[in-house]
């Protein structure tokens, strides 16, 4: 028997954290069914490796708080409308995984709407985990103020996952925006420090602090190359990794 071919998963259990918007594809609004299916084979190959998983979603694609805020609307209330938002997201991903790759998943809401989800209590969370289930956390931390990347450190940090997996427009975090500047640079591991004094907007720097006081390595990646986030957690394929010290 060959087992050594393909490396295992360096993490027992993890925290996909993306953005709302990264579900768009190329739409302006709502939702890209290539984009839906994709993450739900991500994931699949990721469940598949015997990883517990978990996802936080934001809600950019619907609606988004600061947006509104800017706009007239008071800062609690369009906070609160970006938190449904999120809610909409995470039944839309639950349904195609459901669909598409069969795997059982719970949306878990920390405002409670017991007609289309589960309230959040960590306890039942943590035993879906152990169920193989992937579980999505909806409605960020159910209070306003507070970014959905905040919402992925804080539930992370409650489960207990071994990394924050953070699926962005790029394959890292680097120096400028490599879209708009040819020559910014990649970095292939960073501490919370360098983060936090770079201002380098990974996440916000209540998240950041929280990983870092949770002593959660945050992981950054492409989450539109098929196949990356399986890749990543076997220590393979582009990505930037976030931890207290510096690698040698």
């Amino acid at each position: 028997m060959n087992e050594a071919a393909t490396p295992g998963p360096r993490f027992r259990r993890v925290l996909l954290k993306m953005s709302g918007e990264a579900l768009m594809g190329d739409r302006e609004f709502g939702h890209d069914r290539r984009v839906l299916r994709q993450l739900a084979e991500d994931c699949a190959a990721v469940h598949a490796m015997g990883v517990q998983l978990c996802l936080v979603i934001g809600g950019g694609n619907i609606v988004r708080g600061s947006t509104l805020a800017a706009a007239g609307v008071e800062r609690s209330t369009a906070d609160y409308m970006g938190m449904l938002g999120t809610v909409i997201n995470a039944l839309a991903v639950q349904s195609v995984i459901e669909q598409h790759v069969g795997i059982p998943t719970r949306v878990m809401s920390a405002i409670p709407m017991a007609a289309v989800c589960e309230p959040y209590i960590r306890r039942r969370a943590v035993r879906h985990l152990e169920k193989g289930r992937i579980v999505i956390f909806a409605a960020g931390t159910g209070n306003p103020y507070f970014t959905t990347d905040t919402a992925a450190a804080l539930r992370a940090a409650e489960m207990g996952c071994d990394a924050i997996l953070k699926g962005t427009q790029v394959d890292g975090v680097y120096s400028a925006d490599p879209k708009r500047d040819p020559a910014a640079e990649r970095y292939d591991h960073l501490t919370y420090l360098d983060v936090l004094a770079r201002d380098l907007k990974v996440m916000d720097a209540s998240a950041i602090s929280l990983a870092r006081e949770s002593s959660i390595p945050i992981i950054v990646f492409s989450v539109h190359a098929p196949g990356a986030f399986a890749r990543v957690l076997r220590g393979e394929g582009p990505h930037t990794i976030i931890t207290e010290e510096a690698l040698a």
